[in-house]
């Protein structure tokens, strides 16, 4: 709890500590990348992350565990992952459709950022219909640029990314930093993943290692790590992981003060759903792609935490002004008396995080939940 939630005066001190934050469009109460700065940040609001990444350039659009918001001072240890990924474009785009690479790099250098239907070049293969990122030519040589780091999304307009060159994106500064050989790098990105989590098994989901990028050679990573000291292995009640000696002192330092959070389905906090389960009892599934005759709690389910405990989940969406609360789901051991008054403090914040000045209830969510859901409207 102290390492993911201590308080975290900026968007900033966030970023530093989770290392990256994953981004994901859907946007039922803001997104998830939305989702985790409001539960670490008192006074933050939908879409501020924004005058971060393309104002300030402090953090931008790149790949991390995923597709992930970071810190401009961790692209240089990232330029790896753009290694990586050019292999999987190597043959299909670099090779293949190397005409229509020099074509849209040319439009970039000449006619400055734009976003895809921009392009005077649009091209489109039909049997590429129905793979990752469409029978457009056009977006698919885009995103192998991006992925291999060629070029970099200079804002966004609706959504969508505005392209870019990388060398008018990055600053001078990180691109003169020297890349790392391949060994260093996957050592360091590991050591990343630890900083973020603070717990972490090396038996994580693939994704959690970025598929390809590590997954194949965490093994060597993490015990290179483990005889540096950067980690150490520790045993919780049968779960085998590593932390960081940083996360460990944490153990020394008083309790944090009972809040309620909610909490992102993206968030570090819960990407490896097994040691949740494992620590906290809970079981936690993301049914946003699961068919809707077969969810057992909601679309888009918020896991809530009070103090050190997952007592329950919910659903909320805001549309037009309006905060409501869709599913409400309590553990067997759930809230008690004292977690009603922090609940109606978390209600207004995530009122004013996503603007809603009205609130409501669906039918069959329960006479006390509702009682405290709509209380605080008037508090």
């Amino acid at each position: 709890m102290r390492h993911h939630f201590a308080p975290c005066a900026s968007q900033i001190e966030v970023f530093d500590r989770l290392r990256s934050i994953q981004f994901d469009p859907i946007a039922p109460v803001g997104c998830n990348h939305d989702l985790v700065l409001q539960s670490r940040l008192e006074d933050y609001r939908v879409g501020d992350w924004q005058q971060l990444a393309y104002e300030d350039r402090h953090v931008y659009d790149g790949w991390d565990k995923m597709a992930s918001l970071v810190p401009f001072e961790g692209w240089p240890l990232r330029r790896h992952i753009h290694t990586v990924h050019r292999r999987s474009f190597e043959k299909k785009i670099f090779e293949d459709h190397k005409d229509a690479v020099d074509l849209i790099l040319k439009e970039i250098t000449e006619r400055g950022p734009m976003m895809p239907k921009d392009f005077e070049f649009q091209q489109r293969k039909e049997e590429w219909k129905g793979s990752w990122f469409g029978p457009s030519v056009t977006k698919q040589v885009l995103r192998a640029l991006w992925h291999s780091g060629q070029i970099m999304t200079a804002g966004r307009k609706g959504g969508q990314h505005i392209y870019d060159l990388t060398e008018r994106v990055v600053p001078q500064r990180l691109r003169d930093v020297p890349m790392l050989d391949a060994k260093d790098a996957e050592r360091e990105l590991v050591l990343e993943r630890h900083r973020a989590m603070g717990l972490v098994r090396p038996s994580a989901p693939y994704e959690v290692w970025s598929y390809s990028v590590l997954g194949y050679v965490k093994k060597e990573a993490i015990a290179a790590l483990v005889e540096r000291g950067e980690i150490v292995p520790v045993d919780v009640e049968g779960m085998k992981a590593h932390a960081t000696p940083e996360f460990l002192a944490l153990l020394d330092q008083p309790s944090l003060e009972p809040s309620v959070k909610f909490i992102a389905p993206l968030d570090q906090f819960i990407w490896d759903r097994k040691m949740i389960a494992q620590i906290f009892g809970f079981e936690y599934t993301w049914e946003i792609y699961t068919p809707l005759a077969k969810r057992k709690w909601g679309y888009y389910v918020l896991p809530v935490l009070f103090g050190d405990r997952l007592v329950a989940r919910v659903e909320f969406a805001c549309r037009k002004g309006v905060l409501e609360m869709i599913e409400w789901h309590e553990e067997a051991d759930g809230p008690k008396a004292s977690f009603w008054e922090p609940f109606e403090a978390a209600v207004r914040r995530l009122a004013r995080y996503c603007g809603a000045t009205a609130f409501a209830a669906r039918y069959g969510i329960s006479g006390r939940v509702r009682e405290h859901f709509l209380n605080s409207s008037g508090a």
